[in-house]
């Protein structure tokens, strides 16, 4: 795929994603719905549905205005660092990350898309260190210098933010990057003309530079 058609594509998706996540916040406005059902409580049977819907439902403006620009930002990077296994991972944050929280989290009703961005920050870093390649290392490079305060608010640091779903996002993100780091192929690393063909830039190297070690010997004075 070309890779200006791969960036406006990577743009696109990750538009209509924020657009969908904001209308859904429009409407709970605009009607008055209460979405809270859709959250994810940790233990309980109902619950289990927050897997899938709670990263759909935020708490505020302000909570979802906190990740448009990281899901465009990040989102856009994975789909075009990894156009063959992005939905994968995607999947995988997004299933795994819930499921850890439903076990593992403080009895509250957990929302907001925070775990899936802290799960592409993660793999996106994490593949970057294992495949070493000129695109993964340039778009790790560019997430961390915007989004490196992630590694630090995977802690507790405020009672109403799920550090859990920052935490197993994280984790999730992680597991994405062992499993699928090497399936989409690397970029062609560009070969200049001398680089091309190393035998013929070898210099043959002849017996003249040898030097006879008897004379050598017999030239130096003695020590004794």
């Amino acid at each position: 795929m070309n890779q200006n058609k791969r960036l406006s594509r990577s743009i696109l998706y990750s538009i209509i994603a924020v657009t969908s996540l904001w209308c859904l916040k429009s409407a709970e406005i605009l009607f008055g719905l209460n979405l809270s059902f859709m959250g994810l409580v940790p233990l309980d049977l109902m619950g289990i549905l927050g897997i899938i819907t709670a990263p759909l439902v935020h708490g505020s403006l302000e909570h979802i205005f906190n990740n448009t620009f990281a899901i465009l930002i990040l989102a856009s990077f994975l789909y075009y660092g990894y156009p063959k296994s992005w939905w994968k991972v995607l999947c995988l944050v997004w299933i795994l990350s819930g499921i850890g929280v439903w076990i593992f989290a403080r009895q509250a009703n957990h929302i907001g898309a925070s775990g899936i961005t802290h799960g592409l920050f993660f793999f996106l870093f994490v593949a970057s260190i294992f495949r070493r390649d000129k695109s993964s290392v340039a778009i790790m490079m560019i997430a961390f210098l915007l989004y490196g305060g992630m590694t630090m608010t995977i802690f507790p640091r405020e009672e109403g933010i799920s550090f859990e779903y920052h935490f197993f996002g994280a984790l999730a993100g992680v597991v994405a990057a062992l499993i699928w780091r090497n399936s989409d192929p690397k970029p062609a690393v560009k070969r200049y003309e001398w680089e091309q063909d190393s035998s013929e830039n070898n210099i043959e190297i002849g017996d003249e530079w040898e030097v006879d070690a008897s004379t050598e010997l017999e030239d130096k004075p003695r020590l004794h």
